[in-house]
């Protein structure tokens, strides 16, 4: 019968990922807003607190909470640290609060209520025993003027005095209270976390020489002004590991490779080392450090390549037989997926009876490219190892380093990137390289924002990579790349293209046996060294510089959770925006989806909703164009040319003055 008279009742307290079981996520000095359903029986006043500390406090932080809408409550607080944060929140009947509604609607009813005063001159007793020094002193003074003569004549300003207000509330009458029954875990990430601007390049094709030589990391040096130069602030590099020979594979992944083929990068593992040393051909260790050290130099973090398999001449094979898996005939189980065969590559056994070394030991991989200097972490096909190794390796790395982002490269079933997410991964690829349609995008990123899912997984979109060359752009032509490019860059606040394929618009694909393309590049860098003419005519650097440069310029557009979608009426254009909280800054994109043709629709912007009012006339900068329009109402017309440009970003500039100041806009 106890529980009985536990009257209050919290529900639904977000962000809450599986009850607890993983933490949510959000970056250093985010506000993170903190909500519950808090509700009781009949008509009593609640109150509520937010408690919230860093993991291993011993004190809570009590931040009250605030009634929104139908018993919805909610308050904020801001994580200053990186790491794992807690909350949780409390509420109970606040006896001093429904006091005060019911004396006051008497009041109001020309009611008699010295009785009532009295009630609440106890109360206001009690709340002086709770208190101390002058707030005890200043509760019973209150206390007797409740008593008071004029109080009972003139009740309304003893009632609703403020500094009696204050007093109560620092010392609440916490007798009813009930606590939410868990405490939820919030991992503060890097902004880098959350806001990054990827490039990917394999540094053997970086020499500048032609025909082609093996790059090294100094050509990669050499490459880094290009790159800063169009506004990257994160290089990603393939595997920069020994790469093995037994059944290395030929240009364009043909089963036997001919005199002087590299390889691909995936096959780990030779007689000069495995996943802790560097392909002797690229450089010494300290290249590399001198690379990760020039490279921040402009701004940039080297993210590196983490595949965990091996090549049948990696070290492992021959010191560690049983952390693969044997076949009947005595020989190694290479990787498969039918009716493909990958017979340069061994993946791990990771359910065989010495997990527990294997785990040490790649755990010790990641902590020795820690230990040099690198901080991100792009993981080749995570989704086909053991899902709680990664929980476990993840939280062991970030338990010394915080700062670390880890990048899910899993192009999987969307309940298995879910769950990568939780157990810790920053970052992962997303299905947006397949999403062309507008139902597509709109409905898989309403998903991605819309929903819980946002607290936990943050996308990174790719319209490319050395695997994927999707049929939009082997079909779209240049159009294409500069539409999926921008689209990248706006719908999230991370996005990465495998260049310099990409801005020099290779969309070649490989005929797979007569059969339709597939997505394969032809002369794939994956299996050879290529030469790249970064100064072509027909490169779109230049946009890939000014959507770069947006980016930085405009704080929507590096968050991912404020995207919306508006409504159009045609079919190939898609228009959304993202503003900051306080709308002090405000972007809207409007696609055309098709690449081939110029489309034109009406759009309807709730512009009252972003602090616009709609009787006045406001500007619209298209930062891509610069050109400038004034748009009056509601619906407004576009029409955009993809063969001029597919994708218009607009700032939307408020007016500030009257007509007579009529080219000021802030």
């Amino acid at each position: 019968m106890t529980d009985i008279i536990k009257r209050v009742v919290i529900e639904n307290v977000t962000p809450n990922v599986d009850g607890g079981r993983f933490p949510a996520r959000r970056v250093v000095n985010d506000t993170v807003v903190v909500t519950a359903d808090i509700f009781v029986d009949g008509h009593d006043r609640l109150s509520a607190r937010l408690l919230h500390r860093k993991a291993g406090a011993n004190h809570w932080e009590k931040t009250p909470m605030q009634p929104q809408v139908n018993d919805l409550w909610q308050a904020v607080f801001i994580p200053c640290e990186l790491g794992i944060y807690e909350y949780t929140v409390t509420a109970w009947i606040d006896r001093f609060e429904t006091w005060r509604s019911q004396i006051e609607k008497k009041i109001d009813d020309d009611q008699a209520v010295a009785v009532e005063l009295m009630e609440g001159a106890a109360m206001v007793t009690e709340a002086a025993g709770r208190a101390q020094n002058e707030d005890a002193e200043q509760l019973h003074l209150l206390a007797g003027r409740l008593l008071s003569e004029e109080a009972v004549e003139q009740p309304t300003a003893f009632v609703q005095d403020t500094t009696l207000s204050l007093l109560m509330a620092r010392y609440p009458d916490t007798g009813t209270q009930i606590d939410y029954p868990k405490i939820l875990p919030l991992r503060i990430e890097p902004h880098k976390a959350l806001y990054s601007t990827w490039y990917e390049m394999f540094p053997r094709s970086c020499a500048d020489t032609d025909p082609p030589s093996h790059g090294t990391f100094k050509d990669c040096i050499k490459r880094l002004p290009y790159i800063a130069g169009m506004g990257f602030d994160v290089l990603y590099l393939p595997p920069i590991h020994p790469i093995g020979p037994s059944h290395r594979k030929g240009k364009n992944n043909a089963i036997l490779a001919g005199p002087g083929d590299p390889g691909s990068p995936w096959a780990i593992g030779s007689k000069e080392g495995g996943h802790k040393d560097i392909h002797p051909e690229l450089g010494t260790l300290a290249d590399f450090r001198d690379l990760l050290a020039k490279a921040r130099e402009y701004g940039i973090d080297i993210a590196l390549d983490m595949a965990f398999q091996c090549s049948p001449d990696h070290p492992y094979v021959s010191d560690h037989p049983e952390w693969f898996h044997s076949r009947p005939d005595g020989t190694i189980q290479y990787a498969e997926n039918p009716p493909k065969k990958y017979q340069d590559i061994y993946p791990f056994a990771f359910d065989c009876a010495h997990y527990d070394s294997l785990g040490r030991e790649l755990l010790d991989v990641v902590q020795y490219w820690i230990d040099q200097g690198v901080r991100i972490f792009r993981v080749d096909n995570p989704h086909t190892k053991p899902l709680r190794f990664w929980e476990w390796l993840i939280a062991a790395c970030k338990e010394q380093n915080p700062e670390i982002i880890f990048l899910a490269e899993a192009f999987t079933r969307p309940k298995t990137m879910y769950r990568l997410a939780k157990g810790g991964f920053t970052q992962s690829y997303t299905y947006f390289t397949w999403r062309n349609l507008k139902w597509e995008i709109q409905n898989y990123f309403d998903t991605l924002t819309r929903t819980s899912v946002k607290d936990f997984f943050w996308p990174n979109l790719w319209p490319n990579t050395p695997d994927i060359l999707p049929e939009f752009l082997q079909l779209g032509g240049r159009p294409a790349f500069i539409l999926r490019l921008m689209l990248a860059a706006t719908l999230s606040s991370s996005y990465g293209i495998y260049g310099p394929a990409f801005e020099l618009c290779v969309n070649k694909p490989l005929p797979p046996n007569g059969e339709a393309y597939g997505e394969e590049y032809m002369d794939s860098e994956k299996f050879e060294i290529a030469h790249w003419d970064l100064n072509a005519s027909h490169t779109i650097r230049p946009f890939i510089t000014r959507i770069n440069r947006i980016r930085r310029e405009n704080p929507a557009l590096q968050q991912t959770r404020n995207l919306i979608f508006h409504p159009v009426d045609k079919e190939e254009m898609l228009c959304f925006s993202k503003y900051t909280d306080d709308f002090s800054n405000i972007i809207f994109v409007a696609a055309n989806l098709d690449p081939h043709h110029a489309h034109s629709a009406w759009v309807r912007l709730p512009f009252e909703e972003m602090g616009i009012p709609i009787e006045k006339s406001f500007q619209m900068h298209d930062l891509v164009s610069d050109a400038r329009y004034l748009w009056h109402e509601d619906y407004n017309f576009l029409e955009i040319d993809p063969q001029v440009v597919p994708v218009q970003v607009f700032r939307i500039r408020r007016r500030m003055r009257t007509e007579n100041d009529f080219d000021y806009f802030m």
